[in-house]
């Protein structure tokens, strides 16, 4: 089997990925600064001998270079996220998703990867017109990271337009599952959900809790990666999704409980919902988990959200004061 590279293995969707590659028999290298990724995400895999970890800053160059020698295939997952740190904070969000993916590219390049798969984000299409979302629809950043990782992704397509390099973008929808992020940043409902749940305390609804997101478990994602890297394809952009597109009511409803709303926030979309045409036709793929089926996955294991900070309105009305202050008038 081949060798691949995974840029923020360690990470949610990362770790993911590095176990559906090990499981197929490839050997693994995992690239990953740890800033979000933990290594118990990979303890598991811990005693497979394909597997190596290597903690290194992707953005430095001459410290991953020599990683990718004899490198099949290059899986970029590698970012920082989160709405918030990313108003706060540009010049890391462009270090991280921008240089990193840049240094990543030429690694590539100059070892001749045969596959390189980008990350890319379905926050690029801000809040589009047309619902399901094509991938042609027109690109609206509305905040520092969906605009690193749209630039990031322009980086990847023009390397394989100059370059020659055999590059794929895959925009993802709302990902969630085992090994979401626990950080103490506010950020993905699921994470915020689990660690209410576990607390005993009341969901945070934002809004009316009517909008929907096209919730996409994390195992799905990871097969339409490998799935990515086994075709032929190649400069090609496609929007991995669920296929449907669900409300936080109904989502609430799956993980029973209190509830409290707190007030809608600007920039954010009524609705995420992934037109997924091209994922069917070109890649083949399709998902498997149902919304159903993924929150009766993640509640078998809510133990993993202990250490999850708890939020409540309080701190949540403290923690996006930046996002209403610089997105009020989008």
């Amino acid at each position: 089997m081949g060798k691949a590279i995974v840029t923020g293995g360690a990470g949610f969707i990362g770790s993911h990925v590095t176990e559906q590659l090990l499981a197929l028999g490839h050997e693994v290298i995992v690239l990953d600064n740890f800033s979000t990724g933990r290594a118990e995400n990979l303890q598991h895999l811990s005693d497979n001998k394909c597997l190596s970890v290597h903690e290194v800053d992707i953005a430095n160059f001459d410290s991953i270079y020599h990683l990718f020698k004899n490198v099949d295939w290059v899986f970029h997952l590698a970012a920082l996220a989160d709405i918030v740190p990313s108003i706060q904070n540009p010049f890391a969000y462009h270090h991280s998703n921008v240089d990193g993916t840049i240094s990543v590219l030429e690694a590539s390049r100059k070892h001749h990867i045969k596959r390189f798969i980008y990350a890319g984000s379905s926050s690029c299409y801000g809040i589009p017109d047309l619902y399901p979302t094509p991938e042609s629809a027109e690109i609206r950043p509305q905040y520092p990271y969906a605009l690193t990782k749209n630039i990031a992704e322009q980086y990847v397509m023009h390397w394989g337009q100059v370059y020659g390099l055999p590059v794929m973008s895959l925009r993802m929808f709302n990902v969630y599952g085992t090994r979401s992020r626990t950080s103490g940043t506010y950020g993905a409902v699921f994470g915020v959900f689990l660690a209410q749940k576990i607390a005993g305390k009341a969901y945070t609804i934002v809004g009316d809790g009517k909008q929907t997101r096209d919730f996409t478990y994390v195992s799905d994602v990871a097969d339409a990666f490998i799935k990515a890297a086994e075709s032929t394809l190649s400069q090609q952009i496609i929007n991995i999704g669920s296929g449907g597109t669900y409300s936080i009511n109904e989502l609430v409803d799956l993980l029973e409980g209190e509830v409290i709303h707190i007030p809608k926030r600007p920039g954010e979309p009524d609705c995420t919902f992934a037109d997924m045409s091209k994922a069917r036709e070109l890649l083949q793929w399709q998902p498997k988990i149902s919304l159903k089926e993924g929150v009766t996955i993640m509640l078998e294991n809510i133990d993993y959200w202990q250490e999850a900070p708890v939020w409540d309105e309080k701190s949540i009305d403290n923690a996006t004061k930046d996002w209403f202050r610089y997105l009020g008038d989008s």
